[in-house]
């Protein structure tokens, strides 16, 4: 546990986590709750990202007019967002407001009403927004890419969920997800700010603490089955692909994932960029991250390049990825730890970035984690262990998603390639 950070727990299973930072004048207050759409049965799925957007229509003593007037009012900021692993609901305001802005979360998270007249207009909205996902070929990428990782389990499942269910969805369906997954055991209140402990643990209290006990919501962790999938889009000029592998969950709490991803693609000097833009001119932008989750972690390449290009974009991945497996060099070594200490150290001065970071561990760790001590295990990945994560991750076999103009008989290409390259069993 960190000086400026505590973590507390009430007797009905809810944790509040406060980061002590005086130097601000604003505030950051979140609830988190360990429910996404890995959660969610394949009839419900979306269920958890309609509730994001259905909590603020109106609640037992607010209309949707309200809710927005009374943080307006104060200045403050309200967003929120839904995960595989997660639905986070935020509020950042003047520090003097922090126990308004929890009350009025609160009030958000545990009393919306989802009012059938805002259910409707809502649904509308909702549509758009899928609308708009499925006209992305980057997003529509990665949710092939999922499926090709991980089957029909319930981590592949899109976020936004179908245009099936949102049609479908009714406001009983909303109430009792709730009321099944929104419970004690799989909650966080967070405020970051220059916080007077005692008052906001007396806030938490009174706000959340006849919130039902219940059951920590699990995931098992999926099976990895890799493969090529792609489709392709009308009005896309460009492939777009995502290559990835599997890695340790969040739960590991191992860093070697994130040296290997910084290692291989951050920065124009990385492999990643310096081979495929700077030395062959095969794309304009590349990335390469470890995305760590509950029960599960992908390492992922994304990349966008000509469909005359795609063949040779595939060959130099494979040839990249196969080199790392047979040799880190040390420059690249340092660089990629640099380049994520700083990152890190960065983030961690954005309070709203330290806040979810601290309810992320509360939820899936069950405690908090020491910068110091993770930078310092970060610093402990040596040459070896890099090799050895890209070996594993080989051998694993690849799953790969395209998307955007794809030319005939691409798929069978990348196949080929990836196979060739010792990317698939």
């Amino acid at each position: 546990m960190t000086t400026d950070t505590s973590l507390h727990t009430l007797a009905n299973g809810v944790r509040v986590v406060l980061l002590h930072l005086p130097q601000l004048q604003t505030c950051s207050v979140s609830v988190f709750v360990r429910c996404g759409s890995g959660h969610e049965r394949r009839s419900r799925n979306g269920i958890g990202h309609v509730i994001e957007h259905m909590a603020f229509k109106g609640t037992a003593v607010r209309d949707a007019r309200q809710i927005n007037l009374d943080a307006e009012r104060l200045g403050a900021e309200v967003n929120a967002h839904t995960d595989k692993d997660h639905t986070a609901f935020h509020m950042r305001g003047l520090a003097a407001h922090a126990p308004r802005l929890l009350r009025m979360l609160a009030d958000i998270v545990r009393h919306a009403t989802f009012p059938e007249a805002e259910f409707e207009r809502e649904r509308s909205v909702l549509l758009h927004e899928y609308t708009e996902d499925e006209d992305d070929p980057m997003s529509t990428a990665f949710k092939l890419f999922d499926r090709a990782a991980w089957g029909l389990h319930p981590l592949a499942q899109p976020v936004i969920g179908t245009r099936a269910n949102i049609e479908r969805l009714r406001r009983a369906d909303l109430v009792d997800h709730v009321a099944q997954h929104y419970t004690g055991a799989n909650t966080v209140v967070a405020v970051a700010g220059p916080v007077a402990a005692g008052l906001l643990l007396r806030e938490a209290e009174d706000a959340f603490g006849s919130m039902p006990t219940g059951l920590p919501n699990g995931l098992a962790a999926p099976p990895w089955l890799g493969g090529v999938r792609q489709r392709a889009m009308t009005g896309s000029s460009q492939t777009h692909l995502v290559l990835g592998f599997p890695v340790a969950p969040m739960q590991a709490d191992d860093p070697t994932a994130a040296v290997a991803a910084a290692l291989l693609g951050e920065g124009m000097s990385s492999p990643l960029m310096d081979q495929l833009r700077e030395q062959r001119g095969l794309v304009y932008f590349a990335a390469c991250s470890a995305d760590l989750i509950d029960s599960a972690g992908q390492f992922i390449i994304e990349a966008s390049t000509s469909p005359a290009q795609l063949d040779d974009c595939m060959d130099a991945l494979g040839g990249l990825l196969a080199d790392q497996a047979s040799q880190v060099a040390a420059d690249d070594l340092a660089r990629a730890k640099n380049q994520i200490r700083v990152r890190r150290l960065r983030g961690l001065e954005k309070p709203g970035r330290r806040l979810e970071e601290a309810a992320l561990d509360a939820l899936v760790l069950g405690r908090l984690r020491q910068r110091a001590d993770w930078l310092a295990r970060m610093d402990a990945v040596d040459a070896d262990a890099v090799r050895s994560l890209f070996s594993r991750m080989a051998a694993s076999g690849a799953a790969l998603a395209l998307t955007g103009r794809v030319p005939r008989g691409s798929a069978d290409r990348a196949r080929d390639r990836l196979a060739a390259a010792g990317l698939l069993p």
